[in-house]
């Protein structure tokens, strides 16, 4: 049997254009709090709002484009979404107060969370369906790489150039992504019109979530919980435990780990199912989250990031790749949206609620909270969606060998 091609023009366009965003997103939220601080006089925390309202925007355009892509369909979201972030990335040279930062910050956030669900859908829809694990594995890349080279990007232009340099940075990789975008065709998805007309009246969860993928964004959200303790603490950590040196490379590591093993655990994924990658991701999480928690050498440190970029990275690509498997064709945006926003609200909540465990418990004792965490995340996606993989997928299966 041949396989199906993977690697088309549209796919690698989409991917970088999803990649280009993610790099501009997360350079920017490592140092908008700094710089909010030091530009404005700003307390802590109004800076750190700085920071994070883009994510909460981010939230906000997901939740609302997941329905929309239905609606009028995924490229006319896609160059929304883009043109929009490019424009405002442009406000960020204007003398505006810090206020108005915010709410620049906030309706970016929108922009970006309506692009990146637009191109998650389109590569659904360009991936063959016999190579869904391994293409989404691929994609997801893109998020990796971006929040590895983000950050390392971000903290050294500010501190070799300045932060004006990154606001140009950042408004180039919105230009790129503007000039990718334009040339992506997406495939057009037909409408199931009756389903599709009632769904339209009144106000149903289903009109904002996909419900076959809830449980997969579920089990989702909370493994993403547990990784916000190593995304938002691992600076403070490492600097704790005299292991700076050793844990600038931590996010480099945990990358390259995953570009490495994601040419295996995607096709794995496709001829086994997702439980075979999706197990021992969360059992390799945990042990890679225990010995973050007990290391007490760079080494040591750089090995639980290789690790935790075996289990948690690939736990992440194959979670989304299910939640685009068990939902209909024509619901792909839901499913991408709903799936995002379970990852978001991870990323996004976990700060907020282990910033009162560190006081406590110290990050050592933080770390070793979210071992348990995961395996609670395990017992979750069990339940949830693990159980009736076989069930869920068997059709898609059927549908392929057709």
């Amino acid at each position: 049997m041949v396989k199906e091609r993977l690697w088309t023009k549209d796919f690698v366009f989409v991917s970088i254009v999803n990649f280009v965003l993610m790099l501009s997103m997360y350079l920017l939220l490592v140092t908008m709090t700094t710089y909010s601080i030091k530009t404005y006089g700003a307390s802590a925390s109004l800076g750190g709002l700085v920071a994070s309202i883009f994510v909460i925007g981010s939230l906000i355009g997901r939740l609302f484009s997941g329905k929309t892509i239905q609606d009028i369909g995924s490229k006319k979201i896609l160059i929304m979404g883009i043109s929009t972030f490019f424009i405002l990335s442009l406000f960020y040279f204007l003398p505006i107060s810090i206020y108005a930062l915010i709410v620049l910050r906030l309706v970016q956030g929108i922009a970006l969370g309506m692009a990146t669900t637009a191109t998650g859908t389109i590569v659904a829809e360009v991936i063959p369906s016999s190579r869904n694990g391994e293409g989404i594995g691929y994609f997801s890349m893109s998020v990796v790489l971006a929040t590895a080279i983000g950050p390392l990007i971000g903290v050294a232009l500010v501190s070799s150039i300045g932060y004006t340099s990154i606001f140009v940075f950042s408004t180039v990789m919105a230009l790129v992504s503007v000039l990718l975008g334009v040339v992506v065709k997406a495939p057009n998805i037909e409408k199931i019109a009756g389903a599709e007309s009632k769904a339209g009246k009144g106000f149903k969860l289903s009109n904002f979530f996909e419900l076959n993928a809830l449980p997969v964004a579920t089990s989702m959200f909370v493994a993403a919980f547990a990784y916000s303790g190593i995304l938002s603490f691992i600076t403070g950590y490492t600097a704790e435990i005299n292991l700076v040196q050793a844990g600038s490379f931590y996010f480099l590591v945990y990358a390259v780990v995953i570009l490495l093993t994601r040419p295996i655990s995607g096709p794995l994924m496709d001829k086994k199912g997702g439980n075979s990658v999706a197990y021992p991701g969360l059992l390799i999480f945990a042990v890679g989250m225990l010995l973050l928690s007990q290391v007490t050498t760079g080494w040591g440190l750089l090995l639980a990031a290789a690790i935790i970029g075996l289990g948690y990275g690939n736990f992440q690509s194959t979670s989304q790749a299910l939640a685009i498997k068990v939902t209909p064709r024509h619901r792909m945006g839901l499913a991408n949206s709903t799936y995002f926003i379970g990852l978001d609200l991870g990323l996004g909540a976990g700060p907020f609620v282990l910033g009162f465990i560190v006081p406590i418990s110290g990050y050592r004792g933080m770390y070793e909270t979210l071992v348990g965490l995961i395996i609670v995340a395990l017992v979750v996606y069990y339940f949830a969606h693990g159980r009736k993989e076989k069930a869920l997928t068997r059709p898609q299966k059927a549908a392929v060998n057709e």
